[in-house]
């Protein structure tokens, strides 16, 4: 489906190019003649036509005249000068390119209403002489179509662009010409009698006066009422006429996507530079607004000491479980208790949790049969002994003090669920340097301004603490999603809880360490994402804390998260269509403007979160590989939704790479 839309939308922006001259442009054959047309052309008259390989030539009878026009129809000249017509009762021969007969096919059906005669200018005013041989024949059938589909005619009058009198046909020219009139064309030069002009105010002016000075015994007439000659325009086919049709919704269809296109680069480009403007305005302000409170993690003075229950639900994490609850073992948090729920493992995740449970009692394991992720923090909820739940990943490895950060918000007894900080722990590579960007850049500054705006849609499964009263008040989690943790938080959100971000609770999780395992992650984020924001769209009519939520959370998910990255590639084909066939400098200037700004957006992000800058030399390739990744998975996902799918519970191939970072001497304690 993707490459269907893009390869029409490509089609489209190419036909436009085409069509507006900027893609496949002839300029015209140099003055100089070095190779002129045959004697008997430039010695003709200026009506020519080959019969059987003979050319034969014809010019207007003395006191005649031919008045001819060029290119157009303009919006402007042409109708002043069918009303000049119409006032001295005279009929001309009006030559029109068939891209602007597409754009003004009103003036196309005045003009033969009126009388006049309509003949083919080519389609793009291309020198035919320039041009391939099937360049010129396309040039000609579409203007033949266009002619069908606006007026219902045929023609077979031709007057070749860049050409005035016959004695000026260079050989190339006169070849195109010959083919023509192969073709059926009368080839319509000037001179003889036949009078020349394009259709501007100069023309105007200059018809004006021809008209007002004739004599008595002066006719101007069409080309082949001149010569005696059947009409040059005739009815055309009922075929033909609906294929003229097709071709002028293909062309205003192709001239409307293009403006549609400029007009979504310059919405896009707004509410790109909005977001910059609002995360970094919520960012500063968040800064200031926590960082100076007591204890700099608490939102009411005074700590928070109360017991914790966490939850580690686990499915063969045998790579990483050992790390996880060592890590949770290690916390400077006393009052703690471990439960590990192992659900369904087919692997040696139980054994190894059993073991480590038998040597601390503050550890207890679980087994049950698979069930999935929402049922197994279920069961651990149901054996919590405390008010304090904190619910991680299997692969989640906590820094000592990351459980005292995270319960500090809940002296607030408003707070319903906090939000950790994660960070990537694998960042060797180019893959895990792009993801620990996203985390940093997207994820954390996105946090920032959900917890100001009380909209929070996330409480990330990796690390987040929520109070039990408020997971019982909301039945726990639900299995109506993939995406456990965001439904979960969309239902505290619309309960009236309050949904914070602690940036001082910082664990390190493992991100997919190829691009399969990436789409598989992010295409179950993705997919139960837009699944929970369904299930909770009625909090856009809400009100209180659950309207606050929906039109303020819920917009932008489906503005920034969805919107934005289903119209991203089809942007991004038009960006590149604008390097190649329009004003490169521009589209470049504007490539570089948005890289400044999301470079901008990394330095701020990571002096925020106090990591280095090292890994800002990948943004730009990010742009270019990450991000396309990242547009697909929105795409896959929303055509999943909307085809009624349903996924079953993706799992990323853990390596046991969480820590990676640390292990190389990154420090723990910020």
């Amino acid at each position: 489906m993707l490459l269907l839309t893009l390869s029409a939308c490509a089609a489209a922006l190419l036909f436009e190019g085409f069509t507006y001259h900027q893609i496949g442009a002839v300029a015209p054959a140099p003055d100089r003649c070095t190779a002129p047309a045959p004697v008997e052309v430039r010695d003709g008259g200026p009506v020519i036509r080959v019969v059987d390989g003979t050319v034969e030539s014809a010019r207007m009878p003395a006191g005649t005249t031919a008045l001819t026009f060029d290119g157009g129809p303009d919006p402007v000249y042409t109708p002043r000068l069918l009303d000049l017509l119409r006032e001295h009762g005279v009929r001309a021969t009006f030559f029109v390119t068939g891209a602007e007969a597409a754009k003004h096919q009103a003036l196309v059906e005045r003009i033969r209403a009126e009388g006049h005669e309509l003949g083919s200018y080519t389609y793009t005013a291309a020198d035919l002489g320039q041009t391939s041989t099937a360049r010129g024949s396309l040039e000609l059938s579409l203007t033949q179509h266009v002619l069908a589909g606006s007026a219902g005619v045929h023609t077979r009058l031709l007057r070749l662009p860049y050409t005035t009198t016959p004695d000026g046909l260079c050989a190339a020219q006169w070849e195109a010409a010959e083919r023509a009139a192969d073709d059926g064309y009368l080839i319509v030069a000037a001179g003889g009698g036949v009078r020349q002009f394009p259709q501007t105010r100069a023309a105007y002016d200059e018809v004006a006066a021809l008209l007002e000075e004739r004599g008595t015994d002066e006719e101007f007439t069409t080309v082949t009422s001149g010569l005696e000659l059947p009409s040059g325009t005739t009815a055309a086919a009922t075929l033909d006429r609906w294929r003229g049709t097709g071709l002028l919704w293909a062309q205003a269809g192709a001239h409307a996507f293009a403006v549609g296109m400029t007009w979504l680069l310059v919405v896009a480009g707004a509410l790109t530079g909005l977001r910059m403007v609002l995360l970094f305005h919520f960012a500063r302000k968040h800064v200031r607004e926590v960082r100076r409170r007591p204890g700099r993690g608490g939102r009411l003075s005074g700590g928070v000491n109360a017991p914790v229950t966490i939850v580690v639900p686990a499915y063969n994490e045998e790579a990483g479980i050992e790390a996880t609850l060592r890590s949770l073992l290690a916390s400077t948090h006393p009052y703690t208790q471990i439960i590990v729920v192992d659900d369904g493992s087919s692997d040696r995740t139980y054994e190894i949790a059993d073991a480590i449970a038998a040597r601390d009692r503050r550890m207890m394991v679980i087994r049950q049969e698979n069930a999935g992720k929402s049922a197994a923090l279920n069961t651990g909820l149901y054996w919590a002994h405390f008010d304090i739940v904190i619910m991680i990943d299997g692969d989640t490895v906590f820094e000592p003090d990351a459980v005292h950060h995270l319960i500090q918000p809940f002296a607030d007894p408003a707070v319903g669920a906090v939000s950790g900080n994660t960070k990537v722990g694998n960042r060797r590579g180019l893959l895990g340097k792009w993801q620990h960007l996203e985390y940093v850049i997207g994820f954390n500054l996105d946090r920032r301004m959900f917890d100001l705006l009380e909209c929070m849609p996330t409480v990330p499964g990796a690390i987040g603490a929520f109070r039990r009263e408020a997971l019982l008040r909301v039945g726990g989690l639900s299995t109506d999603t993939l995406a456990e943790d965001t439904d979960l938080t969309m239902a505290l959100c619309r309960d009236g809880w309050r949904v914070v971000y602690e940036e001082k609770a910082i664990a390190w999780t493992e991100a997919p360490s190829s691009l399969r395992q990436l789409w598989k992650q992010r295409y179950r984020w993705c997919y139960g994402t837009l699944q929970a924001m369904w299930k909770h769209r009625h909090a856009f009519v809400e009100r209180g804390p659950a309207g606050r939520f929906g039109r303020r959370g819920l917009t932008y998910l489906w503005l920034f998260q969805t919107l934005l990255p289903l119209l991203a590639p089809i942007v991004d084909l038009y960006a590149v269509y604008g390097l190649l066939f329009q004003d490169a400098g521009q589209a470049l200037q504007v490539w570089l403007g948005f890289l400044a700004v999301q470079l901008g957006a990394a330095v701020y992000a990571l002096r925020l979160d106090r990591e280095g800058l090292g890994p800002l030399w990948t943004l730009p390739l990010q742009l270019f590989v990450y991000r396309q990744l990242m547009y697909l998975v929105v795409i896959q996902s929303t055509v999943t939704a909307l085809l009624g799918s349903r996924l079953g519970w993706h799992r990323m191939q853990r390596t046991g790479t969480a820590t990676e970072t640390l292990d190389r001497g990154t420090p723990v304690s910020h």
